[in-house]
């Protein structure tokens, strides 16, 4: 009976120390490698102060071991203990100090999705935020009470006394949300056309209704129905917005100043309808971050506002084909490109030939004397195109870079033929307008009060004509060339749910050149000006749903290297809802401009595209200063609209070759000013499916 219980106990004592042996063989490994490693090995998440693991080492737990049995022999060998939410989220505490911390999960009561940096005021004036689990912590006696809030949530106050110092409940936070009706509308004019609180119209041509002559969403072409927009000859490259010239509004595309803004030189908009896009229009109290304009905005963004799935599309009409693609890279990246090209090349449509006679009726192209004989029919070449490519990238949850870029160009080849004296002459001409450019986005949420954006940009813009007199021998070769480049830098800074403020620098330079030679007699003249404008930006914004207040107000303050010149240009937006359909709202601005478009004579360019630009140089040619005042009662009620705006503009340091007189002013080169005081009226009514309106200036 003693040999097998010796046998028994020898046989324990092996296997004890063969185990003890086993583990020593395992090296010893930092506290913080042993919980990387079970987080990945179980996909659990641990929460702690540095200080509580802080240089500690033992041997770890085998992987065979459950998650609890792993805690478990944790706690056993050192001094801290385990807390286990769900298994997803592990708290680590002091065993001494773990009966004296607060902690919770701030989660949306909406989705139960985790608030990440919260803000929690304590009782003793500290502040606190939560991580990207909505986790916090603080000790106990550091307060009685605290006060939790965020960005779009209502804020929710709690006593430290109703919370178990050894839990970590979950506290939800509710959305702060208005049961008050918008009072601006949503379909001004057509689907697709709204109205913003800041005053702006908001053109979305994905969403477009059907409006009377438009055979496709030509945002340029819709926007002229807006009260006081218009173009004197119904093109997208003369459009007058409350007196002004085409030339002092600020196109932007992505960022980019555009210089050309039609195909067909005016007929078609160069912005593609297959682009998602959407378009601001400001008429009056555009943002300080907008410059280099003393009439309106024309802000375009092509980048969706949702995710959208891969999708292509390709289409054909009388005057060009045109494709668009859409491809998602990945789940953070995404690729889109489009384009469109004149069908000229193969086929000469009965639309294209309307549009020909248009355009270039009453020019040198088609208005040549008797004694000159050019077959338009048969060596005539015009052409355009235009492409986009815009490429986005998410970099962790925080960071987004956007790359976009656009190619526009329209080309006009006339074979000219005259026979004299017996003498059969023959000669090419060729006019070319173009632009091109790129921008680069940077844009980093730092939290959710604070997000910096930085754009790299660049803009090229030429309009070249090369005319041969077959009967005079006579070359003309004329060139206007823009080359603008800069950078812009805009901080948001969201201080409560009703005020923010943004602030920004912008750094533009702006290089235009005109160049003319001449032979039979021989003229050249090239003249280069370029201007650099440094630009300081502050505005803030209020906006109380409850009160129905909004005001939004900042400034410009530019500086403009070449004449050490400040140039202060303040903006104000208000509005207030008197009731649930009345609104009133008053826009004012201060605004200036550098560069402008002159007309030397209306033959220049073929008579076709006259405009050149020029620069400024504070003396013959001005810069160009605006104000504006403007005062709107806005009405929506029982699907009926009625907008009323009453305002005033002054701009000063016009030209008179900026203004294309064709009387005896057109070879006067003078200064001056044009007041304009005006009312603009739109009446709206919507009948089931069916909009009409009425609209005055």
């Amino acid at each position: 009976m003693l040999l097998p219980k010796r046998f028994h106990f020898l046989f324990f004592i092996f296997f004890y120390v063969l185990n003890f042996f086993a583990q020593d063989k395992d090296k010893l490994m930092p506290f913080r490698q042993i919980i990387i490693d079970i987080e990945q090995q179980h996909h659990v998440s641990f929460n702690y102060t540095e200080d509580a693991i802080f240089d500690q080492q033992l041997y770890p737990p085998k992987k065979s071991l459950s998650l609890d049995q792993k805690l478990q022999y944790l706690s056993k060998k050192t001094n801290l203990a385990f807390e286990n939410i769900g298994n997803k989220f592990i708290n680590i505490y002091k065993k001494e100090n773990q009966s004296k911390i607060i902690c919770a999960y701030i989660l949306s009561g909406v989705d139960q999705k985790p608030i990440e940096n919260a803000n929690i005021n304590l009782s003793n004036k500290n502040q606190i935020t939560s991580d990207t689990n909505g986790y916090f912590e603080f000790k106990k006696e550091d307060a009685t009470a605290f006060v939790i809030s965020h960005v779009g949530f209502i804020s929710k106050k709690i006593s430290t006394s109703n919370i178990e110092s050894k839990n970590c409940p979950e506290i939800l936070l509710e959305p702060e949300i208005t049961e008050l009706e918008e009072i601006k509308a949503n379909s001004i004019l057509a689907s697709g056309i709204s109205k913003n609180k800041d005053g702006s119209f908001e053109i979305k041509p994905k969403k477009f209704g059907i409006l009377p002559g438009l055979i496709e969403p030509d945002a340029l072409q819709t926007m002229q129905q807006i009260p006081g927009v218009n173009s004197l000859d119904e093109s997208v490259s003369s459009i007058n917005v409350r007196g002004g010239t085409h030339d002092q509004n600020l196109f932007m595309w992505n960022g980019i100043r555009m210089f050309q803004t039609g195909h067909f030189f005016g007929l078609i908009s160069v912005f593609n309808p297959n682009l998602a896009h959407t378009i601001s229009i400001y008429k009056n109290g555009s943002s300080a971050f907008f410059g280099e304009s003393v009439s309106s905005v024309v802000a375009i963004s092509s980048t969706p506002e949702k995710a959208e799935k891969n999708s292509f599309s390709a289409g054909i009409n009388m005057i060009n084909a045109d494709i668009y693609a859409k491809y998602n890279l990945s789940k953070k990246s995404y690729i889109e490109i489009s384009a469109r090209k004149s069908i000229t090349d193969f086929v000469e449509t009965p639309t294209y030939k309307e549009y020909f006679n248009k355009v270039f009726q009453n020019t040198s192209i088609t208005d040549f004397s008797s004694k000159h004989n050019i077959d338009y029919e048969k060596d005539k070449k015009f052409g355009f195109y235009d492409a986009t490519l815009k490429y986005a990238q998410k970099i962790g949850i925080k960071d987004e870079v956007v790359l976009d870029l656009i190619t526009i160009k329209d080309n006009l080849e006339v074979f000219q033929s005259a026979t004299l004296y017996n003498i059969y002459k023959t000669a090419n001409n060729n006019l070319r307008q173009q632009n091109y450019g790129g921008n680069l986005s940077w844009k980093r949420n730092w939290n959710s009060f604070n997000t910096t954006k930085v754009n790299v940009y660049n803009s090229s813009y030429e309009l070249l004509a090369k005319q041969i007199t077959t009967m005079a021998d006579q070359i003309v070769i004329q060139e206007n060339t823009v080359n603008n480049n800069g950078i812009n830098l805009e901080n948001y800074h969201f201080i409560t749910s009703k005020f923010s403020f943004s602030d920004g620098y912008q750094f533009n330079e702006l290089g235009i050149t005109n160049l003319e030679d001449v032979t039979n007699p021989d003229f050249y003249s090239k003249v280069k000006d370029v201007l650099r404008t440094h630009a300081l930006i502050l505005e803030g914004k209020y906006n109380d749903t409850i009160s129905k207040i909004y005001f939004k107000a900042g400034t410009r303050i530019n500086y403009i290297e070449k004449f050490k010149k400040y140039i202060v240009e303040p903006r104000i937006q208000f509005g207030y809802g008197i009731s649930k359909s009345l609104n009133i709202e008053l826009l004012g601005e201060l605004k200036s401009q550098n560069s402008q478009q002159i007309i030397d004579l209306q033959k220049d360019y073929f008579g076709i595209e006259k405009r050149r630009w020029i620069i400024s140089d504070n003396n013959t040619i001005p810069i160009q200063k605006s104000k504006q005042i403007s005062l709107n009662l806005f009405y929506k009620k029982n699907d009926w609209l009625v907008d009323i705006e009453n305002f005033y503009k002054k701009v000063s340091g016009i030209t008179t070759s900026s203004q294309g007189f064709q009387n005896q002013l057109e070879f006067v080169r003078t200064t001056g000013d044009y007041e304009v005081l005006g009312t603009e009226i739109l009446i709206q009514k919507k009948i089931n499916h069916f909009l009409t309106w009425l609209s005055y200036t």
